[in-house]
């Protein structure tokens, strides 16, 4: 079948050839529509822009909870057990309970406590934390991220040794290498008949750990268990036994099979309740990042309406020798539909790609900007990570896809509407 049978009023189907072909043409406006073009190519931009900018913020605050998820996880518990469980033996057989609980990986009893350490340059704060050797081994972001020395002397000795592993920016801020002696005092480790005391004593570090987190890498010390016990006067009790899971996520879940290898005299509280304030914080500042972002897309489609109503104005003649040659109401529309939504269609096609590769490459971007500028683009002492993270995730870039066109799609139909309500009759009086 022709087109010119098609438009006299033969039987086509929507959106056939012949509507696409003339949508196309009306994209590729002549110079004397160079406004309907120009327009087209801001709405192209700003979607384009919009689309790319939404990906990548939303990518970056995915991998930064990602990052932060994973290293404050792996350093610390997912599940903690206090309470009366932690006094006299039957502490460890606890222990031994909770590793027998599904799902459970590590369970072991910890001593937690602030002390000051004195270094040969500096005087500090730090926070010490009392763990067997075994334990500190199974903790794989301390254990596979030594930077310095090794954990062959972390335990050995009586009562645990007076060895001890401290974060690598601790290290560098005291002035203290492996092998060096470090005085550490404790505002609280002697017992007397008139309460705590303060007890300072001398260790050997034997090794210095970097886990990419500032707030752990020149803050913690790692002590054996047993001479932290000592230090603390924490003798035959525990500050708490930490827990870690399979999945993280699903802490809260298994609360109640915890509390029950523990014991009647056990608190067990998750990692969600010690952290609220920041997880919280984290997810409002995701969320209303979204919501803004998309308010952007919204508006970048928007500019899609200008230049659509340009060109219904400039084909008026068109529109009514087509309506007079037998084209319908419904194909009228569609034309016009197509022309914007192709305009829409092509930008979030662009910002998908750009926002994509972009997340791919966030490294040596952020390698090539600090050279070229001599700045530090992503300072770990501000958000505690040493680079900029990025994960993508496809859920959301579908989401994010699909608003795009949608919203692409709604600026286009009043215009394609009001084009194809023209009067073919008033369209041509004046012609």
């Amino acid at each position: 079948m022709s087109d010119a049978a098609a438009v006299m009023g033969a039987s086509a189907p929507p959106f056939g050839y012949w509507e696409r072909m003339l949508a196309g043409r009306y994209l590729r406006a002549k110079r004397s529509q160079g406004g309907v073009a120009l327009i087209s190519v801001i709405s192209f931009i700003g979607i384009l822009l919009a689309v790319a900018v939404l990906i990548i913020v939303m990518s970056v605050m995915n991998g930064f909870r990602s990052e932060m998820l994973t290293r404050i996880l792996g350093f610390q518990g997912h599940l903690y057990v206090t309470g009366g469980v932690l006094d006299g033996p039957d502490r460890e057989a606890a222990v031994q309970r909770l590793r027998q609980v599904p799902r459970v990986t590590q369970a072991a009893s910890i001593v937690e406590a602030q002390a000051i350490a004195l270094g040969p340059t500096q005087i500090t704060g730090a926070i010490v934390r009392g763990i067997s050797p075994a334990d500190l081994k199974a903790t794989r972001l301390v254990s596979a991220n030594v930077t310095q020395g090794s954990l062959e002397e972390f335990g050995v000795g009586e009562y645990g040794g007076e060895t001890i592993v401290i974060g690598e920016r601790l290290a560098q801020s005291l002035g203290v290498a492996p092998g060096d002696v470090l005085t550490l005092i404790s505002p609280s480790g002697g017992a007397t008949a008139f309460g705590g005391t303060p007890m300072q004593k001398d260790y050997v570090v034997g090794a210095t750990f970097s886990v990419g987190m500032s707030q752990y890498d020149q803050a913690y010390v790692f002590m054996p268990f047993e001479q932290a016990q000592l230090f603390f006067g924490r003798e035959g009790t525990a500050d708490a036994i930490e827990v870690r899971v399979d999945d993280p996520d699903q802490a809260a879940r298994m609360k109640a099979a915890i509390a029950q290898a523990a014991g009647p005299a056990a608190i067990v509280t998750d990692w969600t309740q010690r952290d609220s304030s920041f997880w919280g914080a984290l997810k409002i500042e995701r969320n209303v990042m979204r919501l803004i972002l998309m308010l952007l897309v919204a508006i970048a489609a928007m500019n899609i309406i200008s230049g659509l109503v340009m060109l219904v104005k400039n084909k008026g003649r068109d529109i009514a020798i087509l309506r007079t040659m037998g084209a319908g109401q419904g194909a009228i529309m569609r034309i016009f539909f197509m022309s914007g939504a192709a305009v829409g269609v092509l930008g979030t096609a662009a910002g998908l790609l750009l926002g994509v590769l972009f997340c791919i490459y966030i490294g040596p971007i952020q390698g090539f900007v600090e050279m070229v500028t001599g700045a530090t683009v992503f300072s770990s002492d501000v958000y505690f990570l040493s680079h900029i993270p990025a994960k993508v995730d496809w859920r959301e870039v579908l989401i994010i896809t699909a608003w795009a066109l949608g919203m692409s799609f709604v600026a286009t139909l009043a215009p394609a509407w009001r084009a194809s309500r023209i009067d073919p009759v008033e369209a041509l009086r004046y012609e």
